[in-house]
Order: C-alpha cells, then structure tokens, then sequence
C-alpha cells in the first residue's frame, strides 16, 4: 500500500544526495522552494494557514479521483522547501497512505536536527495539517 509513498522518500533522499554538510542541504531546500508553484490568491485564506510555522506557510488540499493533492507555499524559502519536500512525497497518495505512511526520509537525510526549534515545529505542523486534511477527506470518503 506504501510502495508509492517510499519510493517517492527514496527519490528526495538521492536529491539530497550530493549534500555532504548542512549549508548544502539548506541550499537545496531553497532551490525546492523557489520551484514551489505559487498558490492562486483565492487559495491564501486563513483556513489554508498553517499554525505552528514562523513564516506565513500556505497548504491547500483538493482530491482528484481519490488521491489528495497538495499545493503550498510559503513566504521563507526554506519554509518552502519544507513544504516542497513533503509535498513531493505525500501529493498524489491516497488519504490512508498518507496517515499510515511516516516520513522517515527526514530523519534519513537530518533535515530534522540540523532545523531551528522554530523551523522544525513548522516541518511537524505542515506534516500534522497534511495528515489532519488526509483523514477528513478519508472520512468524506467512507460516509456514506
């Protein structure tokens, strides 16, 4: 049932590669997130912010078919890149996947530890918000 969602974690760990120190992993999350689609300003709501984040971190959440899709952005780049990365991993998975798909590729790479207390509070509640929207439209799903 994974297998998309740990192959789209292996596929962010061989980007990151090439990424031997700290300074060249933040320099790849900024890249990320400058090619981070910017979101439609009808989608800049209050309801799409996030809470927990420093920056001003938008997430919109849509199905198509029955896969979740997401859209963020943010006014930090490396917020951003946050956002791409687990974007990158989660859009595009079934809701239950996303729920029971835990991202230990951030763990792999030590995005995790090498982020301000801030930052890292912000990663976790981009990936809570992601979960929270998951298991509404599952619930959505199976209502009926």
């Amino acid at each position: 049932m994974f297998e998309s969602c740990l192959k789209k974690q292996e596929q962010v760990r061989g980007l990151f590669s090439t990424c031997t120190t700290t300074d060249l992993k933040y320099q790849k999350l900024m890249e990320l997130g400058k090619n981070l689609s910017p979101l439609p300003k009808e989608k800049k709501i209050p309801e799409n912010l996030v809470t927990g984040c420093q920056s001003k971190m938008y997430l919109s959440t849509h199905l198509e078919g029955d896969k979740v899709i997401f859209f963020g952005e943010s006014d930090a780049l490396i917020s951003a890149g946050l956002a791409a990365i687990l974007i990158m991993v989660y859009s595009g998975e079934l809701p239950e996947t996303i729920l029971k798909c835990p991202p230990t590729y951030l763990k792999d790479l030590g995005i995790d530890i090498s982020l301000t207390p801030g930052r890292a509070n912000g990663l976790y509640s981009l990936h809570l918000r992601m979960k929270q929207e998951a298991l509404k439209l599952y619930m959505k799903q199976h209502s009926g």
